[in-house]
């Protein structure tokens, strides 16, 4: 039954998008202007390439950031639905923050949060 069922999404989705795909070859424009495929920013043409080795400080702030802010976002059901669960909940989002501070305490430690 289920295997059904997975066939037939995966059938759905492949036939989705390759529709989506075929109208957009067919109605869409057919122009090209090399000026459109040229990178530039604020409608100044660039210098050099494009292609600059960024500092790895950058990605691994963005990436606590997004953990840290992805983890918090959790913390709203929870305090809507606190009062149905009892104690129980509470000791399980106490270990929840516990997780939270020592893995910041982690990055602390390791210099993640500075800008050096």
């Amino acid at each position: 039954m289920y295997f059904i069922l997975f066939i037939t999404v995966i059938l759905t989705a492949v036939v989705l998008v390759v529709g989506a795909y075929v109208v957009a070859k067919l109605i869409g424009p057919r122009s090209y202007n090399p000026v459109k495929g040229q990178p530039f920013e604020c409608g100044i043409p660039t210098r050099g390439t494009s292609w600059v080795p960024m500092h790895v400080g950058y990605y691994l702030f963005a990436i606590l950031f997004l953990m840290f802010d992805i983890e918090t976002v959790f913390l709203y059901p929870w305090a809507v639905a606190v009062s149905k669960f009892g104690p129980m909940a509470l000791c399980s989002i106490g270990f929840f923050l516990l997780v939270l501070v020592f893995g910041l305490a982690y990055a602390w430690r390791k210099g993640a949060l500075e800008w050096k």
